[in-house]
């Protein structure tokens, strides 16, 4: 089964081609980063103008990068939710449009489903059960993950997301949008120790996060160090240093407690987040030294793409899941209530 995959839920329109035998065919990304950076943050009207303009031209070249035409397309897969509304809206018209033209199934995907199985498109892909960790600019989440659409939620931060606090984090220290990768590149030059900032939520059993407080305290240090002066190019590396020092040490506490809780040795991260490196280098040590693994996917498909959305769809497609006419977006959307998909049903596709 050759699936096309559309994501649009924010900022970035991401098209691929997936095939249930041989893998990922072809995928395309156009991101609209260059042009929100003026606004300093996504601006929703024109992200979904963007992607009315780039879906269409992305699904064109995939297409022709993969060597096949519109008619060897047997489903199409979208992102449904959660996200902006314009946007989604988006990529689920063109999706199921095209589908119906085609005469094809389609199926609506949970963005946080894609992003958790985007590992699956590595050479070694996690097996089941593992614990998951979300972490993007709209989601920190710990998930147990029993199979697909088997979801229990362990965590999640109760206020802003780990992504959502290093862009506010780059915005006070007058790094520009979008505010993650910048942060951390600073933080290379920093000087540890300078700073010692809190780690949120650890002190206290349980495993949700908060990086609000954490964010509040990064606001004071800079505070601090303008009233001695203006704020200089190192300081701001060392407060970026103990920003990324205390984000990191917290998913890392809060993992290791949820491996602990489940008694699971595998360990996956996903989303935006999960492409820092030195998360990945703290989370792989503790993995090892629990006794497990660590799995992720390469940075390109960490961030929002068509290839995780194509992959994820696929395998409700092969359950037999599809879309009805009806285009419904859903901005906001409970990953626990997505339906399971299991063997016994593979294979079973209704046109």
């Amino acid at each position: 089964m050759i699936v096309l995959g559309i994501e649009t839920s924010c900022d970035e329109s991401g098209i691929a081609l997936y095939d249930s035998q041989k893998g990922l065919m072809a995928d395309a990304l156009y991101s609209q980063i260059e042009m929100h950076t003026e606004y300093g943050g996504v601006v929703p009207e024109l992200a979904s103008r963007d992607h009315i303009q780039r879906v269409l031209p992305l699904i064109n070249q995939v297409l022709e990068k993969a060597g096949i035409t519109r008619k060897e397309i047997d489903a199409v897969a979208y992102t449904k939710g959660p996200g902006l509304i314009g946007a989604l809206m988006v990529g689920a018209c063109i999706g199921r449009s095209m589908a119906w033209a085609l005469g094809v199934p389609s199926v609506g995907v949970h963005h946080m489903e894609g992003h958790l199985l985007a590992p699956m498109l590595e050479e070694n892909p996690p097996e089941f059960p593992f614990l998951a960790l979300l972490v993007s600019g709209g989601h920190t989440q710990l998930v147990r993950v029993d199979g697909i659409g088997q979801y229990e939620l362990l965590g999640e931060s109760v206020d802003d997301a780990a992504g959502e606090a290093f862009d506010k984090v780059a915005a006070m220290l007058e790094l520009g949008y979008p505010g993650g990768p910048k942060v951390s590149k600073l933080a290379q030059s920093g000087t540890e120790g300078r700073f010692r900032f809190p780690r949120p939520m650890c002190d206290r059993p349980g495993l949700d996060f908060s990086f609000s407080g954490l964010k509040t305290f990064t606001l004071n240090t800079v505070a601090a160090c303008k009233k001695e002066g203006d704020l200089t190019e190192q300081d701001r590396a060392d407060i970026a240093w103990a920003f990324e020092d205390a984000v990191v040490d917290t998913l890392a506490l809060k993992c290791r407690r949820a491996l602990r809780q489940t008694g699971l040795k595998q360990l996956v991260i996903a989303g935006g987040v999960s492409a820092n490196r030195r998360l990945r280098h703290q989370l792989e040590a503790m993995a090892v030294k629990e006794g497990g693994s660590l799995r992720y996917a390469r940075p390109e498909f960490c961030t929002d793409n068509g290839a995780m959305i194509a992959y994820a769809g696929c395998q409700r497609l092969l359950a037999g899941q599809n879309e009805p006419l009806e285009v419904a977006p859903m901005p906001r959307w409970n990953m626990e209530t997505l339906e399971a998909v299991n063997s016994e049903s593979e294979g079973k596709v209704n046109g």
